[in-house]
């Protein structure tokens, strides 16, 4: 086989943030469990990086996670570091076709066979090869996702001790995940811990004693979460092109504290801007057949349109700006392709809007007023890992329709923190959504009842406990043996 250029091994610089910052969004019990982990992980990782591996630094849940988590490690006294494979065409489109079938979809339809295997493996010796470089015996290795499950067998080698975490499955698997898991479970098993976001999607064959589940979480002060007025959301979303009338400075603030001014616009696909009042249905995720934009927007003009006055913004990144997803591009041509096909009077109510991806801060803020700026915020996934925008959204008091598929169902109590609904019952979709639209009693209460239990489940402060209490198993265990 050709040899393939494989793209460098980077490294991402992430500030300490101080997690004193959440004694704002904490219960007083929250509060005094954060400071006794705090403690307790000084004393454990003294001495070790925390290596959190993954293939991109922006673009996507995992990314977000990783900034806001590595900068609350460090500001707890944690030597926490990011590193970013790097890879070439073929190696994303073997990797996006195993996250596909992670799914149980096919994908492109093509193979995982012994050539799909040597691509991968290729990339993979080259990335071992740079990382081991800085990985000394006694660090923890913290791997994401497929992309990085050839890294296992290496960073064992160097003397690390090695977790690996999937963002993604299926709670009832079928042949299309299983032949995945043939392809990974070489790589993944023998690491010394391996993390799903909910039991459903643990691997058959895996060592159940080295398992645990780890749901993920959000940053409520991130650019995304943050508090914005409403005259700052205004004004992004009039710097973005979907609204006429701007609202005044778009400032936000960022992870490092500074102050940032928004104003990239964004690519747009509309007849005109969203009229002023009108009530709007959102969906942010990236241009993904298993996030089912075109979905939505068939839920919307079959069985909203008629009865409401709303609007839907369609919301992703720039598909040349996410590396390791080969398909959005193509899944955004059909978006269009569909809606130029709507009737013109309906085609004014839908708008598509391709975020700039190149300040992940000023991105992040786009997001943030597309999701406050919402009447109902949407998630029709065909599946899911977990579905951080749920999340998100239910942070700022939206209520939320969404699929009930993979971790969505770990975040919304259907009828109380939102709507959960059949992922292709589009009738039940749009009803859920102009339901809420029509009844503001009843999403208002939805909303506020989302938000508390995003507080309680689903913050920051929560993911880093069990991560310490995950390191500190792996540690014991392995260091017993050796």
């Amino acid at each position: 086989m050709e040899a393939r250029e494989v793209g460098p091994l980077s490294f991402v610089d992430v500030a300490p943030l101080a997690l004193d910052r959440f004694e704002r969004v904490l219960t007083p019990e929250q509060e005094q469990e954060l400071l006794r982990m705090v403690a307790r992980g000084r004393v454990l990782l003294e001495g070790r990086v925390v290596w959190s591996v993954n293939s991109t630094a922006h673009g996507g849940g995992v990314a977000e996670m990783l900034q806001s988590l590595i900068a609350y490690a460090r500001g707890g006294g944690v030597d926490a570091r990011w590193a970013v494979i790097g890879g070439e065409p073929d190696f994303f489109r073997v990797t996006k076709r195993i996250h596909n079938r992670l799914h149980g979809y096919a994908g492109d339809g093509g193979p995982l066979g012994e050539h799909e295997r040597a691509i991968y493996d290729e990339s993979m010796a080259v990335n071992a090869e740079r990382l081991a470089s800085h990985v000394q015996a006694g660090d923890i290795v913290l791997l994401h996702d497929p992309q990085t499950a050839g890294l296992v067998d290496a960073m064992k080698t160097a003397g690390a001790h090695v977790v690996w975490r999937a963002h993604v499955g299926l709670d009832s698997p079928n042949d299309q995940a299983r032949d995945a898991w043939r392809f990974l479970l070489p790589y993944v098993s023998g690491a010394d811990g391996y993390v799903f976001s909910r039991r459903g999607f643990a691997w058959e064959g895996l060592d159940q004693s080295r398992l645990t589940i780890i749901p993920p979480s959000i940053d409520p002060f991130s650019p995304k979460n943050q508090d914005l007025d409403p005259d700052t959301v205004r004004s992004i979303l009039h710097v973005i092109g979907l609204q006429r009338r701007n609202g005044g400075a778009p400032v936000v603030t960022c992870h490092d504290g500074s102050s940032r001014v928004v104003e990239r616009h964004a690519e747009l696909v509309e007849e005109e801007p969203l009229p002023e009042g009108a009530p709007i249905v959102t969906q942010v995720s990236r241009w993904d057949r298993l996030k089912d934009p075109i979905g939505v927007m068939e839920g919307f003009v079959a069985h909203v349109v008629p009865v409401t006055d709303a609007h839907l913004v369609l919301a992703g990144p720039e598909t040349r700006a996410v590396a390791d997803d080969p398909e959005g591009a193509e899944v955004l041509r059909l978006c269009v392709d569909r809606w130029h096909g709507l009737a013109p009077e309906v085609r004014r109510r839908v708008h598509l809007a391709m975020l700039p991806m190149a300040d992940g801060d000023e991105n992040a803020a786009m997001v943030n007023a597309l999701q406050r700026s919402a009447a109902v915020v949407v998630q029709k996934s065909i599946a899911e890992g977990f579905g951080l925008t749920v999340s998100e959204a239910m942070w700022k008091a939206r209520p939320v329709v969404a699929s009930r598929v993979g971790g969505i169902q770990d975040q919304i109590v259907d009828g109380q923190s939102g709507r959960l609904v059949e992922p292709t019952d589009l009738e039940s979709f749009g009803a859920a959504v102009a339901e809420l639209l029509l009844d503001h009693e009843v999403a208002d209460h939805m909303g506020k009842a989302a938000m508390e239990r995003v507080r309680m489940d689903f913050l920051g402060a929560r993911h880093l406990g069990q991560w310490v209490d995950l390191f500190d198993r792996v540690i014991a265990a392995t260091e017993a043996v050796s």
